[in-house]
């Protein structure tokens, strides 16, 4: 009977199978984003992995050094790829509706349907959401305002159209999945938004709202 345990695993590290692991971890690409801050490191600690077996440590010796060198490999790779990730997240919203963009909502809407019928679902998410943002606009639910993101066109349209405030805010967050966070839609995805943008198309907006 087997224990599931995986028998192919070094229970001793040696050399090269530790220079095995700092390259498999270094592999990563958010490490290498920031080449330059690292080659000299990487250089290192590859070096150290290379002469492990030439100082004579026996194999216990060998194990502590392989897990040091490693713990300073993850310590390192988490100083350098936070900042990435954390850039990648501001990048991750972005403004609806581009300065230069001036179709009508009813244009946005075509080419909504016409990427959905070619099977480009994405673009078609894209497409509609900004056709409900911008005839939210055209019936002066919302004001004109360039720049303005997902998530401050969908807080906006929910104060003025509150039964829809919590599909607006969805919506908002699939929009910016997809057109800066890299998310593929789905039919669905674009089957919801076509049917919230025709409920925000009749929905009457708010005084309350309209006050804020």
């Amino acid at each position: 009977m087997t224990s599931g345990v995986r028998t192919d695993v070094p229970v001793t590290p040696d050399g090269p199978t530790g220079r095995r692991w700092a390259l498999e971890e270094l592999s990563h690409p958010e490490y290498h984003e920031k080449k330059s801050l690292l080659a000299r490191f990487i250089e290192w600690v590859l070096d150290l992995f290379d002469g492990l077996g030439g100082h004579g440590f026996s194999g216990l010796q060998s194990a502590l050094v392989v897990v040091g060198i490693t713990a300073v490999v993850v310590a390192v790779a988490f100083i350098v790829a936070g900042p990435v990730r954390r850039s990648r997240r501001v990048r991750s919203a972005g403004a609806v509706l581009a300065q230069d963009d001036t179709r009508t909502a009813d244009q946005m809407r075509a080419a909504a349907d016409a990427a959905a019928r070619a099977g480009d679902f994405s673009l078609a998410v894209v497409e509609r959401f900004r056709a409900l943002v911008r005839g939210l606009e055209e019936r002066l639910v919302l004001d004109e305002r360039a720049g303005r993101t997902a998530h401050e066109a969908s807080l906006d349209a929910g104060r003025r159209l509150p039964a829809l405030a919590p599909d607006l805010a969805s919506a908002g967050g699939l929009f910016d999945d997809v057109a800066y966070g890299g998310r593929t839609a789905s039919a669905d995805d674009d089957q919801r938004l076509r049917a919230l943008e025709e409920r925000a198309r009749h929905e009457r907006p708010t005084l309350a709202g309209a006050a804020r």
